[in-house]
């Protein structure tokens, strides 16, 4: 992170991973908003790359819910000023909570205010807490408070949780703490083409080795390639029919003739179907694909079309 001292007016500062970007990061960020609207300065969020999981633990391959190009998007959309990325290094890692705070905080940014999530860690070994953070403030001067966790059902709202439902297939409550369709950015590539010889229901089958994939099931979807945006049914799974053995994602758009292969495709999973089955014949599957395509239909007309501007 390069010296920018007196860069920015009065900051008002957020540090965190933010992965998901989900309601409870963008009560952090309206907070954030606010209050630098209030002192005439500069609302700023302060994130990593790589993700610090990522660095210290690489073996783990950690998959997440929003890449970094994406959470980028979704933060500025936020009407924060500034997103800062700060690059996640041994040399960064090694700083202590109180070197954190002195050098990039204060010396560096000139932070006039600091806004944190509850249970917030930081610095090496991620010893400092909230309460050394409040204790720093006052030394070094600047104003510090920490945003309340937001709650959904009894439980907080958080990174791990949405990662627990939608490894249960829950898109309804996923998309209720992200306030938006949960979604995937695939490359579409050249399949086995049994969707559309075998079946007579051409597919577009997604690389996507980097996404988080929810549970293993037929979802209704909406679907964009570039400003278009489509309605569809996604496969998440192995395809049992078929015997095959690696997780997979493929779609079927509704109305679409063309070709994608080559194309980016994001898929917003609006609904969850059912589970992932294996059929007796290609004929079973077949009309149990047509009875899906006819209930992802009807219930995609019940959804609204609003999506965040990505």
């Amino acid at each position: 992170m390069d010296d920018i001292a007196g860069q920015y007016k009065r900051p008002v500062v957020t540090v965190g991973n933010f992965d998901g970007v989900h309601m409870g990061h963008q009560k952090i960020f309206s907070e954030v908003v606010r209050r630098a609207r209030n002192i005439d300065g500069t609302a700023i969020v302060m994130t990593f790359d790589p993700h610090p999981a990522v660095f210290t633990n690489p073996q783990l391959k950690m998959k997440f819910l929003t890449p970094f190009e994406i959470k980028t998007q979704l933060i500025e959309n936020s009407e924060v000023d500034v997103l800062i990325c700060i690059v996640f290094n041994k040399e960064f890692a090694s700083l202590a909570p109180e070197q954190f705070i002195r050098d990039v905080l204060v010396q560096q940014l000139g932070v006039a205010h600091v806004i944190v999530g509850h249970g917030f860690r930081f610095g090496r070994g991620k010893k400092g807490t909230t309460e050394s953070f409040r204790r720093l403030s006052k030394r070094f001067g600047f104003g510090f408070n920490v945003v309340r966790n937001v709650r959904r059902g009894g439980l907080v709202v958080s990174s791990s949780r949405i990662r627990e439902l939608l490894l249960r297939g829950d898109i309804d409550q996923t998309n209720k703490l992200l306030e938006r369709p949960y979604f995937i950015d695939g490359i579409v590539v050249k399949g086995k083409d049994r969707g559309g010889k075998c079946l007579g229901i051409p597919t577009a089958n997604l690389c996507c080795a980097d996404e988080f994939l929810p549970c293993g099931g037929v979802y209704a979807v909406r679907a964009r390639t570039d400003n278009d945006l489509f309605e569809g049914v996604a496969n998440v799974g192995l395809n049992p029919t078929f015997g095959d053995n690696e997780l997979s994602c493929e779609a079927h758009i509704f109305d679409y003739n063309g070709d994608l292969v080559g194309n980016t495709l994001r898929v917003y999973f609006i609904k969850r179907l059912r589970d992932e089955m294996t059929f007796a014949s290609v004929d079973a599957l077949k009309t149990q694909i047509h009875k899906d395509i006819a209930q992802a239909k009807g219930l995609l007309k019940r959804f609204n079309r609003v999506y965040v501007n990505i």
